[in-house]
């Protein structure tokens, strides 16, 4: 039977619009999910929402099941928790995690809904990609046992490698950000947290996730001699000042970029996608990570709410919420 579903498309700059999405009779090895709950990634979507992916990174930024264009308009989006109403029985009833946009009801291949473990509530679950994210990240570069580790931006990636770093026997782990609402997460998770001002130096290693070119060169001057810098911000279209004339070229700094879209090269001999995605949803299970998916807001009223949630200096992961779960 076919059905009609509603999705979330951005078809302006800071503009957003819920569109009719017809599905037709389910094919052969798809599954029909019913949206529960979806996540915002506020980088990232709000580079979309803005039209600011440059023109040499459309192809490489489209997303899974994404429809139309950069920079639009476009239905993107890709932490979606639903429940399987049709298709593989083995699946059916399940709550799945799919990276897919913002849509009511949707179709995709079975292999690409993955079931929710029970022991994970629906809403913490939309953390996932983020998760694999961060993960990625400390595969990049492995924080140490003894290690001293800063976290630069305290959004949900950068709070997420912050937690998995401090997992790590013996490290110290500091998150560092300007807004002092950070520390109230940052303390919930059992982190150190600190202004620019009164950051640790001589650091082992150092993750970068603010976006902003203030955090990047604060993370280089943060790194002790011969210590590495993780850059897991992703700027669009904004060009980055990079202070490369201090300590970067007399202390033998590393800069690595980290990027989700390819599986670390220390792990992708013997993992793939979907491993690594099922591996970050398992780590999802910490009830202390509940403090970075508080507030949500109702499908429908999304294109009139978009803007704001992706400017709120406060936003961490903000959930769109489609029926009860």
């Amino acid at each position: 039977m076919s059905e009609t579903a509603q999705a979330l498309w951005t078809v302006g700059a800071g503009r957003a619009e819920l569109r009719a999405a017809a599905l037709a009779p389910l094919a052969e090895g798809l599954v029909r999910v019913r949206a529960l709950v979806s996540g915002i990634s506020r980088g990232t979507e709000g580079l979309v929402f803005q039209g600011r992916v440059p023109p040499s990174e459309r192809t490489r930024m489209r997303c899974p099941f994404q429809e139309g264009d950069f920079p639009y308009p476009v239905k993107y989006g890709y932490a979606m928790v639903g429940r399987v109403e049709a298709g593989a029985a083995d699946l059916l009833g399940e709550r799945v995690f799919s990276l897919h946009p913002h849509q009511s009801l949707f179709d995709v291949p079975a292999q690409a809904a993955m079931p929710v473990p029970a022991k994970i509530p629906t809403a913490r679950a939309v953390l996932a990609p983020q998760m694999e994210t961060a993960l990625n990240a400390t595969w990049d570069a492995p924080p140490r046992a003894g290690h001293r580790i800063a976290v630069v931006g305290g959004g949900v990636i950068g709070l997420l490698s912050a937690y998995l770093c401090a997992r790590t026997a013996g490290a110290e782990v500091t998150l560092i950000d300007i807004n002092p609402a950070r520390a109230a997460a940052a303390q919930a998770l059992g982190l150190r947290f600190a202004a620019p001002d009164a950051a640790p130096t001589g650091c082992d290693l150092v993750f970068h996730a603010s976006s902003t070119a203030a955090g990047l060169n604060l993370a280089l001057g943060l790194a002790g001699f011969e210590g590495q810098v993780i850059e897991l911000s992703w700027y669009g279209d904004t060009p980055v000042a990079v202070d490369l004339g201090g300590a970067f070229h007399s202390q033998r700094l590393t800069l690595r970029a980290s990027q989700v879209g390819a599986v670390a090269p220390a792990r992708r001999a013997r993992w793939d996608y979907r491993r690594r995605l099922a591996k970050a949803l398992s780590l999802c299970a910490d009830p202390r990570l509940d403090v970075l998916v508080g507030r949500s807001t109702p499908f429908a009223d999304m294109p009139g709410r978009m803007a704001a949630i992706l400017s709120g200096p406060d936003t961490l992961c903000h959930l769109i919420q489609y029926q009860e779960s």
